[in-house]
């Protein structure tokens, strides 16, 4: 039947006029409404005007057990979802919504059908007629507890994203940043709208496959039982700064899906450069200290004097440095001369294989060194001389290396003074590859207290031979 006929017209169908489909039936409204009422998160009633409830949903009937066929038809509240001493004021305060503009909160016990109080928290509105007229009066109310700890949530979640002290951000599935808190944006040294949306190789130099991996892992397998400390490098106008920061993620899923359904990962960090240096620095100073230690025992337990030289030698070489040599100074360190100094290898690393470093110097034959070695100028200062390559292609770097009489891998170089009774005995040189940093005051400090001990045990070698 088409549309007109069913409509109740009398027009005929024409000879090619094709017959319409029959149209399904459409929703009822007062069934549209009521499924809508039924699938609403909130407990729901309505009055009219008369204070007669109306309307009664399915979370309603779930907080206080009254189902919507007991419910509905009632007049107001009285001696059966409140008690009756209170039902008039808690009548008038939900009426009163009729006479007030926008909408009313208040909090007040109901009755469960099983006879126990809860404690609800309501919002009240009225409901207008076609005319403009209030209609009756309709009431949304959730448990108090419940309200409470969505309140918290909120709150919370405004807190972290204003005033925490540590960094908070949303990524999304895509691994892209969702929302930064300030903290945040400082620690990235950009805006908190300008990072949205980006990935994050845009706002890190450095650590970015390692948090995304960790991203990744948290989207799949859910949040990781302790926080991680990720290093990572940050752009900013100064140049490049490297930080370490304590993460913890949590995965976020929908609360509205029936599965859960990752939304993203919330990740929390705390910039510990300070203490993860302070810690770092701790832990080399009782290395280094435990290797003064070691090497005083067994330089104690040597007959030959040099020999003993050589072990601090080598226990100092230990995680510090790749290469290191001693040079003393030609002739009798006691007499007092105005020609140029001259060095004379004693000791060096071995090239090859790692082993304990061999005496040398027999011949009493000087190194080689050309005028500006660092070497020398270690002597004229009598204090710390450090030098290194920069940044050059590796064959000149070699060639700078082996100009110096030095290894040819070598690239970073720290000489410290030998001097033992008011005379400079020589000079130490350590040096290190490419594959080390540069030597800082802290290694020159180490490199002198290790001079001390060689020069020492110099001393009494010539003493002895003397």
């Amino acid at each position: 039947m088409s549309a007109s006929r069913r409509s109740g017209t009398t027009d005929e169908l024409g000879p090619n006029e094709p017959e319409q489909p029959e149209q399904p039936d459409q929703p009822d409204g007062a069934d549209l409404l009521a499924a809508l009422l039924d699938g609403m998160d909130a407990a729901l009633c309505a009055f009219d005007a008369d204070g007669v409830v109306t309307h009664w949903n399915r979370e309603a009937e779930r907080i206080l057990g009254w189902t919507a066929a007991e419910a509905v038809g009632r007049q107001g509240f009285a001696g059966w979802a409140v008690r009756s001493a209170d039902a008039q004021e808690v009548e008038g305060r939900l009426l009163s919504a009729m006479r007030a503009p926008g909408r009313q909160v208040h909090e007040f016990a109901l009755l469960t059908k099983e006879g126990g109080r809860v404690l609800v928290r309501t919002q009240s509105a009225a409901v207008r007629g076609p005319d403009g007229k209030p209609a009756g009066v309709y009431c949304a109310f959730s448990e108090v507890h419940a309200q409470i700890d969505l309140e918290r949530s909120i709150a919370l979640s405004e807190a972290l994203f204003e005033d925490a002290s540590w960094g908070v951000v949303l990524v999304d599935a895509d691994l892209r940043p969702a929302v930064v808190n300030a903290h945040a944006a400082r620690a990235l040294g950009i805006g908190r709208t300008a990072v949205l949306g980006r990935p994050l190789g845009e706002l890190l130099a450095q650590g970015v496959e390692e948090l995304e991996s960790a991203l990744q892992h948290v989207l799949a397998e859910g949040a990781p039982p302790a926080p991680a400390e990720i290093w990572v490098s940050v752009r900013t106008p100064e140049g490049e700064q490297r930080r370490c920061w304590r993460c913890g993620f949590v995965r976020l899923a929908s609360p509205l899906a029936e599965e859960p359904v990752p939304l993203g990962v919330g990740w929390l960090f705390n910039d510990v450069t300070e203490a993860k240096q302070a810690e770092q620095e701790a832990s080399l100073l009782r290395f280094r200290t435990n290797q003064l230690h070691r090497a005083a025992r067994a330089a104690a337990e040597c007959e030959d004097p040099a020999e003993a030289a050589t072990i601090h030698l080598d226990f100092a070489l230990a995680g510090f440095a790749d290469h290191a040599l001693i040079d003393r100074v030609a002739g009798d360190p006691t007499t007092d001369s105005d020609g140029p100094v001259r060095l004379v290898r004693v000791a060096s690393t071995p090239a090859g294989a790692p082993g304990p470093s061999p005496l040398t110097g027999q011949a009493g034959l000087p190194v080689r060194y050309a005028e500006g070695h660092p070497a020398f100028q270690c002597v004229d200062r009598r204090g710390s001389v450090r030098a290194s390559v920069g940044s050059v292609p590796a064959e000149k770097a070699r060639q700078w290396a082996l100009d110096r009489q030095w290894p040819g891998d070598a690239v970073h170089a720290l000489c410290a003074v030998l001097r033992c009774r008011g005379r400079t005995l020589g000079v130490v040189t350590f040096l290190r590859g490419a594959g080390r940093s540069q030597f800082e005051r802290s290694d020159a400090v180490y490199a002198e207290d290790v001079a001390v001990r060689i020069a020492t045990a110099l001393d009494l070698a010539g003493a002895l031979r003397g």
